[in-house]
């Protein structure tokens, strides 16, 4: 670039790892040989699985997208100004950026907005968000991060005139509790002062509510928990026969967490070729597929501290449902 020439509106870095696959087919492994055996939610995101969660978005059951979807809608403006109107927005799992735009909206009025960071693992996505973004929003300049950013999280660049890291979807709640609490600790570790963290989180309420989200009538929550046995079909040779096993979702008031399994109809043994692995499954033994911890904003408070965070931010949706919290060092 010549002295003087203006930057790039787009820089995007890609940092995917090698080892990828290597890494995946050792999760798996340990998973399903662990007592109890054990799978990560994010082996359901193959192109089906993500078809899946899009319907299940649009459940009436599943009250949590649409919920954080009404904070961004009407209460951006507030997030944006408590953050100390910040010129970097940073979003963990960007996707598409679909309910970021609120933010960047509200960034753009209040006059700060200067760049996004979008982090995501699909670098086709991150190059079509960026693209689009830019039109939109014009004088943005996008530097994109493609990467794990479970393990990538210290490669995020850095932005002008103080950063918000947003981390929506309650997907911190998929962790457990010293997972947790080690990846709020790195993401503290990484924040100035003026910094903060915006994070979307799911909460306490009635049973019966949080059950039928995650068990609906139509039976697609059901059919997504099942997709991670056709990812291990279609990734290493898997024999496994989906009908042979039924979706379970219990709520685990002491850990105060939904607990997603899925449980074998009869006693059968699965081959995965790829894996050279044989699995037994014992007539009704259950294989956890995900949690999803929900909060009271005093236990999230407790959460932040214990990262080396100061809570400094509480919205929710009209209903109480969810919550957008900030947090800073």
């Amino acid at each position: 670039m010549s002295a003087g020439a203006a930057a790039e509106p787009i820089e995007i870095e890609v940092r995917l790892r090698a080892d990828g696959g290597v890494a995946m087919a050792r999760d798996i492994r340990l998973g399903l040989t662990s007592k109890p055996k054990e799978l990560s939610p994010k082996y359901f995101y193959d192109e089906r699985g993500s078809q899946l969660f899009e319907r299940i978005t649009e459940l009436e059951e599943y009250y949590p997208t649409r919920a954080e979807r009404e904070i961004l809608e009407h209460r951006s403006g507030e997030i944006v100004a408590a953050a100390g109107e910040p010129g970097t927005l940073v979003e963990l799992g960007s996707g598409s950026a679909a309910k970021t735009r609120h933010l960047l909206s509200a960034m753009r009025d209040a006059g700060c907005l200067e760049t996004y960071v979008p982090v995501d693992i699909s670098e086709e996505i991150t190059h079509e968000t960026a693209d689009s973004l830019v039109a939109e929003y014009p004088g943005l300049t996008v530097r994109g991060l493609v990467c794990d950013f479970e393990h990538d999280l210290e490669r995020i660049p850095d932005g002008g005139g103080g950063r918000l890291v947003a981390f929506l979807g309650g997907t911190v709640g998929n962790l457990y509790p010293d997972a947790r609490r080690a990846f709020l600790a790195r993401i503290a570790a990484l924040l100035e002062p003026g910094d903060r963290i915006l994070l979307g989180t799911d909460l306490v309420k009635p049973v019966e509510r949080l059950v039928a989200a995650y068990d609906d009538r139509e039976g697609v929550t059901a059919e997504f928990n099942k997709n991670v046995l056709h990812v291990l079909n279609s990734e290493y040779g898997g024999d496994f026969d989906p009908d042979a096993f039924e979706h379970v979702a219990r709520y685990d008031e002491e850990a105060e967490r939904m607990d997603i399994r899925l449980r074998s109809l009869a006693e059968q043994t699965v081959r995965l070729d790829g894996l050279d692995l044989s699995v037994r499954f014992a007539a009704g033994e259950e294989m956890r597929t995900e949690i999803s911890t929900k909060f009271t904003r005093e236990r999230l408070e407790s959460v932040y501290r214990d990262a080396g965070l100061q809570p400094d931010g509480w919205f929710t949706d009209s209903s109480e449902d969810y919550a957008l919290s900030l947090a800073s060092v």
